[in-house]
């Protein structure tokens, strides 16, 4: 990725976005388009035109962080979009006062594994940066299994879903959870530029998908925190899922998600049915294991 080219890009794109009215602009005239002008912007962050059309060429080395701020201010950032224009500072400090720490081999602890197999009522999966399942429990095997069998996504939460036929009918909202995958992989790319299996995996989903390559040039971010997913389960049908995201300090490049539904809902119903149909699964398999055994 071009580093300068991500960062005027996505300053033009957040200035296009904000109308004069948002802002409180008063006047100006004439306008060939809806956002706000370069001087404008300048303006409201108290900064000269002249600095703002360099960080907006894609220059931000040296910008102090109070300027950023005022920068995200002026137009109108949410947390996710100042966060990364932060780090799109620092990935343009070119001597960082911290280099960031290495990723550990990604090797689940049997301790960690442990906890995670301890957690039987709710789903519970874990995930890298570049969108590939790491482990689960029983139930988020489960529920993600589909995922874990197609071909196209090779167990990548992004390739299935910009590369596989099946994830339009596993995820019901397609285009939402398409907008988030994407918002989310900015934030990390934006975080850790030099991330070679990342950027390795957002260049092959530009090329081998419009619907990607579309939502990467627009240049949102998210953080992703807590909210709703809709699922499709071939074995249950559908299911409407509140999550909630945990960072690992212990392995900083991972993140674990849990799944439940709401107490007393058809979703909660089949969570416990998909349950016990992976526990009949796995206890199909160790009878089986145990047949083939060869005698003592």
């Amino acid at each position: 990725m071009d580093q300068r080219n991500d960062v005027g890009e996505f300053l033009r794109s957040r200035r296009d976005r904000v109308t004069p009215e948002r802002a409180g602009v008063i006047g100006g005239g004439r306008r060939r388009v809806p956002g706000l002008r370069r001087e404008e912007v300048a303006t409201l962050a108290n900064i000269s035109v002249d600095y703002y059309a360099k960080m907006e060429r894609g220059d931000l080395r040296g910008v102090a962080p109070e300027i950023l701020d005022a920068l995200a201010t002026a137009l109108l950032l949410d947390d996710a979009e100042t966060d990364h224009l932060h780090d799109l500072a620092r990935a343009a400090d070119p001597h960082p006062l911290r280099a960031r720490r290495p990723r550990p081999d990604p090797v689940v602890r049997p301790s960690f594994q442990r906890f995670v197999d301890a957690v039987t009522g709710a789903p519970v999966w874990v995930r890298d940066r570049r969108m590939n399942l790491i482990t689960a429990n029983v139930l988020g095997t489960a529920l993600y299994q589909p995922l874990l069998d197609d071909a196209d996504g090779h167990g990548n939460t992004a390739r299935f879903m910009f590369l596989s036929p099946a994830a339009r009918s596993f995820f019901p909202d397609w285009e939402q959870g398409a907008d988030d995958i994407v918002a989310t992989m900015r934030t990390y790319a934006g975080q850790n530029p030099r991330d070679k299996q990342l950027t390795d995996l957002i260049g092959e989903l530009v090329t081998r998908s419009d619907a990607f390559r579309i939502r990467w040039g627009a240049h949102n971010v998210r953080h992703h925190r807590a909210g709703i997913k809709r699922i499709h389960h071939p074995a249950v049908g559908d299911l409407e899922l509140v999550y909630e995201a945990m960072d690992l300090p212990a392995n900083p490049d991972w993140f674990m998600f849990g799944y439940t539904g709401e107490p007393g809902s058809p979703t909660e119903e089949r969570l416990r049915l998909l349950g016990s149909l992976a526990a009949t699964a796995q206890a199909d398999m160790a009878d089986e294991d145990s047949e083939h055994a060869p005698p003592r």
